[in-house]
């Protein structure tokens, strides 16, 4: 593994603090680069920075901005923090939509993503970049579609994204990123929700440049059990697409005190993966109360929020790491 302690890289996502770092905004930049110094005395070693959608699309300037963010963090002492980036389509910027046009300023917009993750010297992004995030599709009367109908819609779309990906996959590995597209659950959007949708999607995708990132999350939801888990993994591991590991509560909140099937989930992928594992937990800020249903309370953030008797985030992300690499150490030989 690749620190002094034999277990694998801990990241953490930001999706803790914001849902978007807004790079341009110098004094918000400062506030990042606080939380990192702090987070790292926990003994993280990289972040997973969510890179937001900017509606003016000046894609030019975003790139310009985060290179700006990663200078900050090199100047501060913070040059050998590692990143991931997380990204998703969006309604209008989709490679599975039916319309050329819009698949090819879907490749335009994610190219930019890549340049991003590259500028943050970045080597994974990862996220729902096949289908838009919770875009639920419905027929020409706005009635919803579910269940065969629903599936026989996305296996057009999937193959709109397939006939794509392959050249976005080129343009990653030019970058040196690596691709690893998010199932994510039913309840949060359409498609891919399973390992086994996504592995069936990249079996039509030459390029091993685009892959998988597991997150337990969704996996305890809408996986398949822990046998078929193990056959997935190795699978992926066998193909070269087990790219990012995440592991999140279902509940998206609270690591430390959530039912997670660790070494059900843990030991396959410790024997087959040695890249690094991202701690992802959502706050209740204003992103995700609404998307996510959150009804806990929120996890006040430190510099920014009024102190209270409740957990901090930083409360939250320490004990994150702790019930993370305890449970690693379990399982520490198979790294």
């Amino acid at each position: 593994m690749s620190n002094s302690s034999s277990l694998p890289d801990i990241y953490l996502s930001f999706f803790l603090f914001t849902a978007n770092l807004n790079p341009s905004d110098s004094e918000y930049r400062q506030t990042i680069l606080t939380h990192i110094k702090e987070l790292q005395k926990f003994g993280y070693t990289g972040f997973e920075f969510p890179i937001a959608f900017n509606e003016d699309k000046n894609y030019e300037k975003d790139i310009e901005d985060y290179a700006s963010l990663r200078y900050s963090l090199d100047s501060e002492g913070l040059e050998n923090v590692k990143i991931a980036t997380n990204v998703g389509a969006t309604r209008s910027l989709d490679l599975s939509s039916p319309y050329y046009e819009q698949r090819q300023a879907a490749l335009e917009y994610l190219k930019s993503r890549i340049d991003i993750t590259a500028a943050l010297r970045g080597e994974i992004m990862m996220g729902p970049i096949v289908i838009p995030y919770g875009v639920f599709p419905t027929t020409d009367f706005n009635v919803p579609i579910w269940s065969d109908q629903l599936q026989e819609h996305l296996a057009i779309r999937y193959r709109n994204a397939q006939t794509i990906f392959d050249e976005l996959g080129q343009y990653a590995e030019q970058q040196n990123v690596k691709l690893a597209i998010e199932p994510i659950t039913h309840w949060e959007t359409p498609g891919p929700n399973k390992l086994s949708q996504l592995i069936e999607f990249l079996d039509g995708v030459d390029s091993k440049q685009v892959g998988v990132v597991i997150d337990s999350a969704h996996e305890i939801i809408d996986g398949d059990g822990a046998e078929i888990f193990k056959e997935q993994v190795a699978y992926l591991a066998e193909q070269e697409r087990l790219h990012y590991v995440q592991v999140s509560p279902p509940d998206r909140g609270a690591l430390h005190t959530s039912w997670i099937p660790w070494q059900s989930f843990l030991e396959p992928i410790l024997q087959v993966y040695d890249g690094p594992i991202a701690v992802e937990i959502f706050n209740a800020i204003p992103a995700f109360i609404n998307s996510l249903r959150l009804t806990r309370r929120k996890f006040w953030i430190p510099g920014e929020d009024p102190e209270n008797k409740y957990p901090s985030a930083y409360d939250i992300a320490n004990e994150a790491i702790k019930v993370t690499r305890t449970e690693l150490d379990k399982l520490k030989y198979l790294c």
